[in-house]
């Protein structure tokens, strides 16, 4: 196991290589746009061919890259092209606001989704086909109509929750419930569909012989789904989590800006418009190494629950 977390952490490594690397010539391919919108739209062509030269926008692509990539392994992501707020400091206010949306949603997509699934799984009537159609109803559901239906519903006409803006938890634990609840509602609904991956497992480890054997042996349905079927259902589930996790994270993009939350999508998004280089290298160098962590936590969780499923 322990061979396989190292392998999992130098392919991470080089993943983020690859995706920063990437990400940065198509970037740096376009130079002189990036000088023209820092200086705006009146700037002289020798204004902003003296602005590229000051930033370093006319050598060549590779070289560019070599020189932040030196820097962000030193820990240095340098400087927002239009604030000269250290990147690093952008992130570090920004990544908890969106983390905490998203592993939230993810969690009660995991509670309800475990729920219903086994509801489904053992319930074969009108149970499960009810679950069923719940689940082709709400995966059709767009995510950010999902958001401005939910706005108009019940911040504005309501007036149960805020409608945009996000509370620090430290700051108001109560505050902080009430301004991520409808953004949650958003992603745990159109995450609902890993319902029918646990409904699935579940049927498939019920069907097998070691679980006849132990309920001929005395035990209760709740013992032979609690202990043993669950157990044995999980692997695919929490893959099916760490998917869910990378989408949410992805469309934090989109309900970040619905509900007007300074979260790391808001950022990206301004950044990619405005041609920030730094700061879209280092949001996606950030977002790259946490879908990497993510997905090694539930690789280590998989081979906990599973023996079969661990790397010798």
């Amino acid at each position: 196991m322990v061979a396989f977390i190292c392998r999992r952490l130098l392919s991470g490594v080089a993943l983020v290589f690859v995706v920063s690397a990437l990400t940065a010539f198509l970037i740096f391919a376009g130079g002189m746009d990036i000088a023209r919108n820092i200086l705006g739209t009146n700037a002289t062509e020798e204004q902003v061919a003296q602005r590229a030269a000051e930033l370093g926008l006319d050598r060549p692509a590779w070289q560019q890259y070599a020189d932040w990539l030196g820097a962000a392994l030193t820990g240095d992501l340098g400087r927002s092209y239009f604030s000269s707020e250290p990147v690093l400091q952008a992130l570090s206010t920004r990544l908890p606001v969106t983390l905490s949306v998203v592993l939230t949603a993810v969690l009660v997509t995991a509670v309800l989704s475990a729920a219903l699934g086994v509801l489904a799984a053992v319930r074969r009537g009108w149970v499960d086909r009810f679950v069923q159609l719940a689940n082709v109803v709400v995966g059709a559901i767009p995510n950010f109509w999902l958001a401005l239906v939910l706005v108009s519903v019940f911040a504005l006409n309501l007036r149960l929750f805020p409608a945009t803006g996000y509370v620090p938890f430290l700051e108001s634990p109560a505050g902080w419930l009430l301004s991520i609840t409808l953004p949650v509602a958003s992603l745990v609904i159109g995450g609902l569909g890993a319902a029918m991956i646990v409904r699935s497992s579940v049927i498939d480890v019920l069907r097998l012989d070691f679980v006849r054997t132990l309920r001929s042996r005395g035990l209760s349905q709740r013992e032979v789904l609690t202990k043993h079927v669950m157990r044995n259902a999980a692997p695919p589930f929490l893959t099916v989590m760490s998917l869910a996790f990378i989408g949410m994270f992805g469309g934090a993009v989109v309900i970040e800006k619905v509900f007007a939350i300074p979260g790391v999508g808001t950022l990206a998004n301004n950044a990619a418009q405005r041609g920030d280089v730094p700061l879209v290298l280092g949001v996606v160098s950030v977002t790259v190494a946490v879908v990497v962590v993510v997905n090694l936590v539930i690789d280590i969780l998989n081979g906990w629950l599973n023996p079969k499923v661990r790397v010798q």
